[in-house]
Order: C-alpha cells, then structure tokens, then sequence
C-alpha cells in the first residue's frame, strides 16, 4: 500500500444559523476548494487527499451540521441548511467564489450550493454521489438507509464500551478494512464522541430524504450552470463489484471512472484521492 503521510488539520468555528460549524483547513498556495462529506463522514474524508494536493490549494473542509465536530448544531436538517452554512463559511473566509467537491451525499450538497448560491461557486466536482439515484417516492428511508449503507447506518444505535470496540467495527468493514491506514482510523475516531457515533439521526434522516427522492435536491445536478464533473468508482459502498453509477448513468456528464477504487477509496485510498486531486488542481487552477 503507498505510504500516506497524515497532514494534521487546522481547526476553526464558523458562525452559522443556530451556532457554530466545526472546519478542517489544510493551508494551500492556491485557490480555495470546500469540500463535503457524506451523509455519516466527517471533514477527515479528505485528509489523503489534502496530502495528494500537496498544499497546491486551500482545502477546507466542514464537519457537515449534525456531524463530529458540528454535531449540536441545530435543525432545521436538510441539504438546504447545508447549502446555507457554505455561503456563511465562504463569507466567513472572506472567499467570493470557490470550487466545490463532494464526495457522496456531499455531492448533492454541492450541486443544490452551485444552483442555490450561484454567484459563490466556480466549479462542482462530484465524487461517487451527486447524481439522482433513481429511487422512487414513498421509500421507507430507515430502510433504505440500511440497505445502501450497511454498517455506517447500523452503528448510530450502537454502543461501544471501549475505543477499540469501534475501531473493530470499521475494521471489519468489507470496504475499509482491507485498506486499513492511519487516515482511515483518524476519520472514523473522528466520528466517536464517548461510546457512540456523532451523528445526529434527525439529521440523517432529513438529509437522507433530500439526498434520496427530492427531486429539486436529487436533480440539482442538471441545472448546474458552472463547470461540473463526474469521477466515479467501479466498487459499492461494501466494495460489491457494482458501484453507485455506471457510464450509461451519467451519459451527458463530463465524467470518469477511477479504477480499483470503491465508494471510500475513491478518497481515502492514495490512488483515488490521487485522481481526485489531479482533477481539482485543473478546476482551480485552470
């Protein structure tokens, strides 16, 4: 496995409405780059690539409302309140306008920000999420959930008495555990307040709904008017050997395929952080 060296973050609180958003910074020469987890991640999704990009940009990274760091963060949820506390971060920084990657559910929370907020968005890199699903309307989203993600759902009703109980949990998981590294463990110790997971399951809940059937959220994609594009894995979220999109999928989408990559790797391995990197230094640099 190649050696990933893990950049420590700075840290710093956002002003936003009901309190205060957590924010990971990795200080780059470069333009700034916000970049958004998905729906039960946290800000360290983005810790190898922040190394893959070499301080080339300034990466800066929330823990979305209702997660880690910004977890008391109150409703109302939803991928709008997401897309609100963008605008408040880049106000805060001071940033006119910045290029947006989301990974997953942060995805859609790009695009619905690069539709709702178009003055503040220059560009949208998607990654492995973004682009509607296809599920129809009336799903049980508990259900839904569970089946989609597996484990990162199961572990919001869970316990674990100690530290190392947890780490268990993820290293069991089929596709993390076989990746196992030090930036994989940073971010799901991230996630780990006390004996339970961080996130908040009313927040979930309505951020699943919008990700999942709302169709202005699920189709935001489409009406993006910036730059937009697509770079998928070939793997599910428990590294099935079908993943979330296929090429006939994003027909019409500038998109491309990382190979030997699943859900998570597609970032937190070195080789798809690597692409993922390459493709924001030519969206902020260009």
């Amino acid at each position: 496995m190649p050696h990933v060296t893990l950049l420590q973050p700075d840290e710093f609180d956002v002003p936003v409405a009901g309190g205060s958003l957590r924010v990971c910074r990795w200080p780059g020469e470069g333009p700034t780059v916000v970049a958004l987890h998905g729906i039960t991640a946290n800000a360290l999704s983005f810790a190898v690539l922040a190394e893959q990009l070499g301080g080339t940009v300034d990466l800066v990274a929330p823990d979305l409302r209702g997660r880690a760091g910004s977890a008391g963060l109150p409703g109302p949820y939803g991928l709008a309140a997401h897309a609100a506390d963008v605008a408040a971060l880049l106000d805060h920084l001071g940033v006119e306008r910045a290029v947006l990657v989301g990974h997953s559910m942060g995805g859609f929370v790009a695009a619905l920000t690069a539709v709702t907020h178009p003055d503040r968005v220059s560009s949208v890199l998607l990654v492995d999420g973004g682009v509607a699903f296809g599920i129809p309307a009336g799903v049980d989203i508990d259900a839904l959930l569970l089946a989609v993600i597996g484990p990162a759902m199961q572990r919001l009703s869970m316990v674990f008495p100690a530290v190392d109980d947890y780490l268990d949990f993820w290293s069991a998981h089929p596709a993390l555990g076989p990746h196992w590294s030090a930036a994989i463990e940073a971010y799901a110790l991230r996630d780990l307040h006390g004996d339970r997971s961080s996130c908040n399951v009313e927040a979930i809940r309505a951020d699943a709904a919008d990700t999942l059937v709302h169709e202005p959220t699920t189709t935001a994609y489409r009406t993006v008017t910036c730059p937009i594009e697509v770079l998928w894995a070939p793997r599910g979220l428990m590294d099935e050997p079908t993943g979330l999109y296929r090429a006939e999928t994003l027909a019409g989408l500038a998109n491309e395929l990382v190979p030997d990559t699943n859900h998570y790797t597609i970032l937190l391995g070195p080789a798809g952080a690597a692409v993922v990197a390459d493709h924001i230094r030519d969206l902020a640099l260009r």
